[in-house]
């Protein structure tokens, strides 16, 4: 039973222009032997990628007032896909692997474990009896990468030894700093102290304001404001023969009140249902294991009267065939729900028996399909590729001897 695949957007770009393919390309334009330059990168000796958690195509389209900067950068901006679902755990994993959602397992913000027959957070609650580096068994981008340089991390200290960075993003070496500002420094310093490196830097300012205010919010637009003078400040300080970039790993759209459903009161929409995850605005649904085809087809038209005027209700193997997460691995497909409910509509999808009430106080949200969502920026924030370095950084090596 198929609910409208034939308007379903296409699936993410994977292998052409996903997220997936931004540091494969920055290692190739690094010239460092067995990646594929996909996004034509400008061979330089040093890249700096900045990733800005939250910061959609659309959304700094529509709070450019807030970043002068960066605005100046968006005429000739690349629009790249992130992963699906569209969340920070399978996008920063794609990132991080080059690889697919359907290949590194990170299909989610939580999904469920096989082996414990519990679902499991790939974020800040990562659950003890997961090894991250066994859940992501592939080798990262930065592995890879340090064999031939320096790769540098530069993020705040607490993501240092987590989950997600043991399974996507380990490799190299990590610099913590708390600020924006000594983040920047951070990047600033890796970049002039080698002469070939690859440096990634993190913000994650924008996403927690949006969570929290919306990202129509005064609270966003002032986190835009802090991060456009941290980078503005950043490019003014590159050495010779340096390319700084920078991309997101998803967009966000707020979602009112009135539009946060708890669709666990309804016992139609659960029932045969053995856990729920994911995120909001795209739900995995887990089957008891002898719910046959017959429960699964009457799950999904009971989805479809409550939601289908808001949502895409999706079968794995739907979901699968249209490439929505990729190729996928047989290790990883019990990992993706037998049903998905991915949002089209600024609403948002609660299971309270399984997540606090607090949960419904989220205001941005992202997970599901919408460009909003779905669309992230790629930038050229500065490039002294060709030419000498600016007078900031020349000064700067004049310091340290």
């Amino acid at each position: 039973m198929v609910r409208h695949l034939d308007v379903l957007p296409p699936a993410p770009g994977y292998g052409r222009d996903s997220i997936a393919e931004m540091f494969t390309s920055a290692a190739a334009a690094l010239g460092v032997p067995g990646f594929a330059n996909t996004l034509s990168l400008p061979a330089a000796k040093r890249i700096c990628v900045v990733l800005v958690d939250g910061l959609g195509k659309a959304l700094l389209k529509q709070r450019g007032g807030h970043a002068p900067f960066l605005r100046r950068s968006l005429e000739n901006a690349r629009t790249l896909s992130s992963a699906f679902p569209s969340t920070t755990a399978a996008s920063l994993a794609s990132f991080g692997t080059g690889l697919a959602p359907g290949a590194h397992g990170m299909v989610g913000y939580d999904v469920l474990d096989p082996a414990q027959d519990k679902v499991v957070n790939q974020l800040g609650g990562w659950d003890g009896g997961v090894d991250p580096r066994d859940w992501q068994p592939h080798p990262t981008v930065f592995e890879q990468v340090a064999a031939e340089l320096p790769v540098i991390t530069v993020s705040l200290p607490k993501f240092a030894e987590s989950g997600m960075t043991q399974a996507a993003l380990r490799g190299g070496s990590f610099v913590p700093a708390t600020s924006g500002h000594a983040r920047t420094l951070a990047a600033a310093q890796a970049l002039a102290e080698h002469e070939r490196v690859l440096v990634y830097l993190y913000f994650n300012e924008l996403d927690k304001a949006g969570h929290r205010y919306g990202c129509a919010s005064a609270e966003w637009g002032n986190a835009l404001e802090e991060l456009d003078s941290h980078l503005r400040r950043l490019a003014g300080q590159l050495p010779a023969d340096t390319l700084l970039l920078l991309t997101a790993d998803h967009g966000m759209l707020d979602v009112a009140p009135a539009h946060r459903y708890d669709y666990s009161l309804d016992p139609a929409l659960v029932a045969g249902v053995r856990h729920t995850g994911g995120e909001p605005r795209m739900v995995h649904l887990y089957l008891e294991p002898d719910a046959g085809a017959r429960h699964r087809e009457q799950l999904a038209e009971a989805w479809q009267q409550a939601y289908g005027k808001y949502a895409w209700v999706v079968e794995r193997d739907e979901a699968i065939a249209h490439g929505l997460f990729g190729p996928v691995q047989p290790a990883m497909l019990p990992r993706i729900g037998d049903l998905m409910i991915a949002a089209r509509e600024p609403i948002a999808l609660y299971d309270t028996r399984r997540v606090p009430a607090h949960a419904l106080s989220v205001v941005g949200q992202h997970g599901s399909l919408t460009r909003a969502e779905r669309d992230v920026p790629l930038l050229v924030l500065g490039s002294t590729v060709g030419k000498g370095g600016t007078a900031g950084a020349k000064r700067g090596r004049g310091r340290r001897g």
